[in-house]
């Protein structure tokens, strides 16, 4: 036999649900609000109700005071039961509602009194305040029980004091106007409480809605794996609000934005500054895997709007990618460049092979000191006037792509620069791709074999400046050129009239430029080349480093 399930024990607590604790809360908030709102209301009442009795019974006695037969009557009579005074005092008792009206002499004996034994007798409380000329205003006990009064003194034709009039209201009267208020007041309550809880159930089903029935620590959950989630994946996530504010960078975004966690909640213009990167966040520019430059990295951006108004948009860095398919760019370049001379190494050896089949030895060799000597010369005029190993390097295979394009890749005569660059893989880069763009530019213009002769690319570097220390780049070719109203835009991440490779997109190579010059301090900028097509000059006003002098011997 299966063993019997163990019992399950009563757990007694607040529900799991959001919708329910939220109601319970709302609920319990509602009854506590109508309890002390019943209260704060009973606790002045009571008081309220025996000031209001103690002034009526003041407003009878100044009433009653107020007829000058009274005082007349009080002088001219002994105090009796059938008397005048007994007589007009019971008419305005029996008139105002009140429990007694008690007229007395200076001496505190009664002439009037609800209990008709009591007339002759002196008052059970002390009068003296209401004859002194003074109203008073009292809750007390009498000969009649607790009552609300009011005495006031009582004046004859010529002012003088004579007697007072003391009136009592019932004070059982006021409690009961107490007690006869409260199940109104409840019911007020009870309505109120019945409308808010209510509401509060309203409110409770539209959280309902939106936490789609989780519980608190569903929500917490979710709330703690969102964090982890995004600030573990390599993918910048930015998220804005309605006007436009951060409320949300990752670790990657950070990164790839060069921004720390104190640009949240400013907005992207005040945290990137303008520019295409601050156009694609904030949906200026539409479109998908838009690329865009923040500092050296090239970035692929996506957007999509929020329900609320906002937009989350996400980074990838696309710097490495870019690099590499420049690279295989180079290396098709190369392949294709191996492959001509592969052709023509193959006619070379067939035409040496029939020259020593001919005997032609003194011909065989002037052929193959013209074929070697023609790269070694070109390999040398570039390494005399550029002494940085990069550089010279990257011309000099620029040369070899450029020749089996059918291009005349140069170094102007004036070029000289000496082996002292600050920052050496920036102006690598930056020459390879204006030498690469200048390539295809000459080649588009002069295809084939219309090229040979016609088709040049001249590159100049030189040192300028007071110090030297000033390089200034220029690349001339013989391409259609830049047209004028165009010459900003080439500078445009995203802009080109070229069509797009196999591995992505163009639109990379001049803005990267752009920012490289600019990080040294210097510019960019394109024109017409004397001889037609375009001409491109950069400027980098520290390009080289220091001459530190080298100490002789007198100075050691």
């Amino acid at each position: 036999m299966s063993p019997t399930p163990p019992a399950r024990r009563l757990r007694l607590g607040l529900p799991r649900r959001v919708f329910s604790q939220v109601l319970l809360m709302q609920l319990a908030i509602a009854a506590g609000v109508a309890v002390l709102a019943t209260g704060l209301f009973l606790a002045p009442l009571s008081d309220q109700l025996d000031d209001q009795a103690m002034r009526r019974a003041l407003a009878i006695a100044q009433t009653t005071a107020a007829q000058p037969r009274i005082a007349q009557d009080l002088a001219s009579s002994r105090p009796a039961a059938d008397g005048p005074v007994q007589a007009a005092a019971e008419r305005i008792r029996k008139a105002s509602g009140a429990e007694y009206v008690v007229i007395m002499n200076k001496e505190g004996v009664r002439w009037s009194h609800t209990d008709r034994d009591e007339v002759g007798r002196v008052v059970s409380t002390d009068p003296s305040d209401a004859l002194a000329g003074r109203h008073v205003m009292e809750i007390d006990n009498g000969t009649l029980g607790r009552s609300a009064r009011g005495k006031v003194p009582l004046r004859d034709t010529s002012g003088t004091i004579v007697g007072a009039v003391s009136v009592g209201i019932e004070y059982d009267s006021v409690r009961a106007r107490l007690i006869h208020t409260i199940p109104s007041l409840f019911a007020y309550a009870g309505g109120a409480l019945a409308v808010g809880a209510l509401a509060a159930y309203l409110i409770s089903r539209r959280v309902h809605r939106q936490t789609r029935d989780l519980a608190f620590s569903d929500i917490s959950a979710l709330l703690a794996e969102r964090e982890a989630m995004l600030h573990g994946i390599r993918e910048g996530v930015v998220a804005l609000d309605r006007g436009g504010r951060i409320r949300l960078l990752n670790d990657e975004a950070q990164r790839l934005l060069g921004l720390g966690a104190e640009a949240i909640g400013e907005s992207l213009e005040a945290a990137l500054g303008e520019g295409r990167t601050t156009d694609v966040l904030s949906g200026h520019v539409s479109g998908t895997d838009l690329l865009t430059v923040r500092g050296q990295r090239v970035l692929v951006a996506n957007r999509m709007p929020t329900d609320d108004g906002g937009a989350v948009a996400t980074l990838r860095d696309r710097t490495e990618l870019e690099q590499l398919g420049r690279e295989l760019d180079s290396t098709r370049g190369l392949i294709d460049a191996l492959r001509a001379q592969d052709h023509e190494h193959a006619n070379r050896m067939h035409t040496l092979l029939g020259l020593l089949e001919l005997e032609m030895y003194e011909e065989a060799a002037e052929f193959v000191g013209e074929v070697a000597g023609a790269h070694r010369v070109t390999a040398e005029q570039i390494t005399e006037k550029i002494h940085d190993p990069l550089l010279s390097a990257l011309l000099v295979g620029k040369a070899t792509v450029a020749a089996e394009r059918g291009v005349s890749l140069a170094v102007s005569e004036d070029s000289a620069l000496p082996d002292r660059l600050v920052d050496p893989g920036g102006l690598v880069t930056i020459v390879g791709n204006l030498v690469d763009n200048a390539l295809d530019a000459a080649a588009t213009l002069w295809p084939g074999t219309a090229g040979i002769g016609h088709a040049r690319v001249e590159v100049a570097l030189r040192t300028e400046g007071p110090e030297g220390r000033t390089v200034v780049l220029r690349v001339r070719d013989s391409g259609p050129g830049v047209p004028a109203e165009q010459r900003e835009s080439v500078f445009t991440e995203g802009w080109s009239t070229k069509e797009p490779p196999a591995h992505g997109k163009r639109g990379i190579g001049l803005p990267l430029v752009r920012r490289l010059a600019e990080r040294q301090g210097g510019s960019v900028a394109v024109g017409a080349a004397p001889g037609g097509g375009a001409e491109f000059t950069v400027v980098l006003p520290e390009g080289l480093a220091e001459l530190r002098p080298v100490a002789t011997e007198e100075a050691r």
